[in-house]
């Protein structure tokens, strides 16, 4: 792969000089003569390592690096300074630098330095490509998830991708079913038509068979030109309803002609127009009892359940909260949000709650914990005051009565007491002066039961946690 190397100095002699002596096979060299220049040319390109000089006019090429690490682009840079400016050389590399080099240019010094760069630029692209392959072995196309059931819906969304039937997803609201219709269609290598999608209980039924079929001309008063359906504009590619049992009977009538015969006619029309989507129908009632009470036509059901996925509601996959809860992070940091994560107590609180209002309510959960918490981490108490854990069993006093009430008494407190330390130890990352005053016991008393309970608190301590995560990556 060519690697993009960008020059920044304001000399033409110096950019001149640099580009026949980083030219070689492998490599493109763009010029720039300042800090400005080379922002907009970043908007617009790639690029691997970038080589510039602190002294810019306008723009400092310090300046250029805070921005650049700013907008978090994926660029390696090596400054090139004077004797005068060694130390704003070590600023630059705080900032990001990869390394620097002396002027007047060493060729032999440089050639090295560079090479150095683009070998780290191939490993930290190696990395990446790791990170994202470990990564798609819990996802499946914007689909979180490990647990048995997800892997099972997975499955069944890959055997279906490149079929011609119609499918029925099913599920609790908030459980992904658009996301569902999204992965068929993303899987499906053979069309290739448009992800159209329509809620059928957001439309009354004359404008959802407008939106559906499209009007001609004069149809109705307004329509004052012809306009394609969602059958029409689909036409290769996947049609996704949504709450298909809020649909009207009249409209189920249409519906089940068009996915019979492949054909409908626009609102006002009266030549049938051909269509080949596919059908992705999704609703979080079930379609068996609506036919029973007769709010849903028998007939349709069967043509629309010809492949049916089930998604499971998130408190029957709580393995996958903590896949989800990362996954939303990186969505909430690609969107410029502070990067934050959660203690080990405020995942376990995310655990062992039941989520009635499944992934989707998780995902407005860590966005607004995101958005509200001052600090780095988010704790129980960042969290909003419904999240409160719901499956927890009530606490009991299990014991033999034929013991004595003494030795009962001392297992009892020994086991508050265990808990209560881990607990303060974790919410102060192991720093003993603050469990000490939270508690309101003194140091010696505190390090006095840690040593008693066998509890170290240097597991508690945040770079212990780092190593622990770095160990679960490996």
């Amino acid at each position: 792969m060519d690697r993009r190397i960008l020059v920044v100095d304001d000399s033409q002699l110096v950019r001149q000089h640099l580009e026949q002596v980083l030219r070689g096979p492998g490599r493109r060299i763009t010029l720039a003569r300042d800090a400005t220049e080379a922002l907009e040319w970043l908007a617009e390109n790639p690029c691997s390592l970038i080589l510039t000089d602190l002294l810019l006019p306008g723009i400092s090429g310090l300046e250029l690096i805070r921005e650049i690490r700013e907008r978090q682009l994926p660029v390696t840079v090596i400054v090139m300074t004077g004797h005068a400016t060694v130390e704003a050389a070590v600023n630059a590399m705080k900032l990001g630098a990869y390394d620097f080099i002396q002027k007047p240019i060493d060729p032999l010094r440089l050639e090295v330095l560079v090479s150095q760069a683009l070998e780290f630029c191939r490993l930290t692209d190696e990395v990446t490509a790791l990170r994202a392959r470990l990564q798609r072995k819990d996802a499946y196309h914007n689909l979180v998830g490990r647990s048995p059931l997800m892997l099972e819906v997975f499955d069944r969304v890959a055997r279906v991708a490149s079929s011609n039937c119609n499918v029925l997803v099913t599920g609790e609201t908030g459980t992904g079913k658009e996301l569902v219709a999204q992965a068929i269609q993303t899987s499906d290598v053979t069309r290739k038509g448009p992800l159209l999608a329509v809620n059928c209980a957001a439309l009354p039924e004359a404008l959802l068979e407008s939106e559906l079929f499209g009007h001609e001309r004069g149809a109705f008063t307004g329509a004052e030109r012809q306009r394609k359906g969602r059958f029409e504009l689909a036409r290769g590619g996947t049609l996704f309803l949504d709450e298909i049992g809020e649909m009207p009977l009249g409209m189920q009538s249409k519906l089940l002609r068009v996915l019979q015969d492949g054909r409908f006619d626009r609102v006002g029309g009266g030549e049938s127009v051909q269509t080949d989507c596919r059908v992705v129908a999704a609703t979080n009632i079930n379609l068996q009892t609506a036919v029973a009470q007769g709010r849903f036509r028998e007939d349709l059901f069967y043509r629309l359940n010809v492949f049916s996925i089930e998604l499971p509601p998130l408190r029957d996959r709580l393995v996958d909260v903590p896949l989800l809860v990362d996954h939303f992070r990186v969505k909430l940091q690609e969107r410029n949000l502070p990067a934050k994560t959660l203690s080990r107590l405020a995942l376990k609180r995310l655990q062992t709650y039941d989520w009635p209002g499944n992934v989707r309510e998780l995902e407005h959960v860590i966005e607004q914990a995101t958005v509200t918490t001052p600090g780095e981490v988010i704790e129980p108490e960042n969290l909003p005051p419904q999240i409160v854990p719901r499956q927890d069993e009530p606490f009991s006093l299990d014991f033999d009565v034929r013991r004595p009430l003494t030795e009962i008494t001392a297992e009892l407190t020994a086991r508050i007491e265990r808990a209560y330390l881990q607990l303060v130890l974790e919410k102060n990352r192991g720093r003993i002066e603050l469990c000490a005053r939270q508690s309101g016991l003194s140091r010696r008393s505190i390090s006095e039961k840690l040593r008693r309970y066998q509890i170290d608190k240097a597991d508690f301590k945040p770079t212990a946690r780092r190593s622990r995560t770095l160990a679960m990556v490996r």
